[in-house]
């Protein structure tokens, strides 16, 4: 099988569970609050990684079915859920997987739905829900801080990896982008009017673990070795001069709709 950025997780899985951000409490909370999902309710979730929203969602005693098609995630799903009897975890893409004649009342996903082609996902998606059933998207969404170390770490990229540079600014600012998701979903016309929720987050790095977090993501997995050894160095040298810790600000974007009937 060919390389491609969505099997990337699958190699840095365990780094993957370490430096990833969890999520804020009060997502969760909304998301049960807004879906109205009964006790006895089951959920769908898209690509759970190693089950880190997986667990936020579990503890609250649902029913889970979670897809991860990679096996190092998978596993490491299956282990970090195993206290949760209700929660089952099967190694299939959701473009693969065969619901037969399952039903859910909640599908969520978080920072993987994009990966699915759209003219696939939301339909299916669709399909699998009851009449009641809501969809529960979410992605962490970084901007961008006007700050010198900020500044400095483009020049950073400018110089080791001159395409990611280029590419984060051909980007459109980060309200935009969230912008066209919401636009993107409401013109399937598959699910009431998308609710839009934000939760501003920050966490703090040491070099190392900065580092840790470049090497879960996709578009950096994907340069080749010498440049992202180059890249990651440069990255850490500017962290040290920096005082050997930075704060990396991320929000959180909720898309929540109920299934249209």
């Amino acid at each position: 099988m060919a390389r491609t950025g969505k099997s990337t997780f699958n190699e840095v899985a365990g780094i993957y569970d370490e430096v990833r951000p969890r999520y804020p409490k009060k997502l969760i909370e909304d998301v049960l609050f807004l879906s109205r999902i009964p006790d006895e309710g089951r959920m769908l979730e898209v690509g759970c990684g190693t089950g880190q929203i997986t667990l936020s969602f579990a503890e609250h005693g649902h029913s889970m079915l979670c897809l991860e098609p990679g096996k190092n995630l998978a596993k490491l799903a299956s282990r970090n859920c195993r206290q949760y009897p209700n929660v089952v975890i099967k190694t299939v893409s959701f473009e693969d997987w065969n619901p037969e004649s399952e039903l859910f009342d909640l599908l969520i996903s978080a920072q993987a739905f994009h990966w699915i082609p759209p003219e696939v996902g939301y339909p299916k998606a669709a399909e699998v829900l009851r009449d009641t059933g809501s969809i529960a998207l979410f992605w962490n969404v970084y901007p961008d801080p006007d700050t010198e170390f900020f500044r400095l770490l483009q020049d950073v990229y400018q110089e080791h990896a001159p395409q990611l540079a280029e590419r984060f600014a051909r980007r459109d600012p980060y309200e935009v982008r969230i912008k066209n998701r919401e636009d993107e979903i409401n013109a399937t016309g598959l699910f009431e009017k998308v609710i839009v929720k934000r939760y501003p987050c920050s966490m703090p790095y040491t070099g190392d673990r900065y580092i840790k977090l470049l090497e879960t993501f996709s578009d950096h997995r994907m340069l080749d070795d010498t440049a992202r050894h180059n890249l990651f160095e440069a990255v850490a040298d500017l962290i040290e001069r920096f005082g050997g810790t930075i704060t990396r600000p991320h929000i959180v974007v909720l898309y929540f709709a109920k299934k249209k009937t």
